[in-house]
């Protein structure tokens, strides 16, 4: 009886571990490397004429550090918790009940309850300080360090999956609509879709913006998950025509999100450094 009980538990301790691994892996994914990458590169192209010749040349290091967070999520609960924000675990749209200043929001639900459903737009708010903190004081390994890191949260502010409850589909039993739309569909289509990001623009207030930009990822949800349903309709699996599909009804959203990814991640690195007063670049 012991024995069996033991097994039980065992049993139960490993389906544990598996769905943690998995729940992280799951979030860790996001746009994936290579969805990453593109945000970085496209918002090079939007930079003003003082500030593109250093990051440009400085692309390859950007985007190879962008993807870091998402390894190490893998490894560290607590860097995952920047990585997301549940906005309707506050209530409806505009889920007003949650303050956006940080002191105020712990004042109102607790630090652990509030890292429990994300940080992801105080993060993003913390690394545009760092940044712009690593431009006044030229320390140019930082800047190119912070500028990746950056670009890493405000790339996730614009996935959709981020910002809810039911990031995996688990909710509408949709297990993996996140994988498929975020990863899988910039892995498939990424040469045919059109990224069109506008010009970088100065932002008033880096973590209200952070907010906004996580609301407008958070509007896109039902589309997206009503296209999944759509597009596995009568398929016994996700083929290679459900992708056809999936691309058909929800592409347009998933270019829009990148293009607007690049175009924050460059209107980020102009704001810090325009709030650094705008120090001379380096050629490197």
């Amino acid at each position: 009886m012991h024995r069996r009980t033991f097994r039980f538990s065992s049993a139960l301790a490993i389906l544990a571990l598996l769905a943690a691994v998995f729940g992280l892996a799951s979030v860790a994914l996001s746009w994936g490397d290579s969805g990453h990458r593109l945000i970085v590169s496209k918002a090079v192209d939007t930079l003003p004429d003082e500030m593109r010749p250093y990051f440009e040349a400085n692309k390859p290091y950007l985007m190879q550090r962008v993807t870091e967070p998402s390894q190490t999520a893998l490894k560290n609960l607590s860097e995952r918790q920047n990585q997301f924000i549940h906005l309707d675990h506050y209530g409806n749209f505009p889920f007003a009940t949650l303050p956006r200043d940080y002191k105020a929001a712990v004042s109102t639900f607790g630090k652990h309850s509030l890292t429990v459903q994300g940080l992801l737009p105080w993060q993003i708010g913390v690394y545009s300080h760092k940044l712009t903190d690593a431009f006044h004081s030229h320390a140019w390994d930082e800047v190119r360090a912070n500028a990746a890191l950056l670009a890493f949260y405000v790339g996730e502010a614009h996935d959709p999956f981020k910002t809810t409850v039911n990031e995996d589909g688990k909710l509408s039993l949709q297990l993996g609509v996140n994988v498929r739309f975020d990863k899988s569909l910039v892995d498939r289509y990424s040469q045919f879709f059109y990224i069109h990001p506008g010009l970088a623009a100065y932002i008033q207030d880096p973590t209200d913006h952070a907010f906004e930009t996580c609301m407008s990822a958070h509007a896109m949800i039902e589309s997206i998950l009503l296209a999944d349903r759509r597009s596995r309709s009568g398929l016994a699996d996700y083929t290679d025509e459900y992708y056809d599909r999936f691309y058909g009804q929800a592409g347009n959203i998933l270019a829009q999100q990148i293009s607007d990814a690049a175009s924050d991640v460059g209107s980020y690195w102009l704001t810090s450094w325009t709030n650094a007063g705008k120090p001379t670049l380096p050629a490197r």
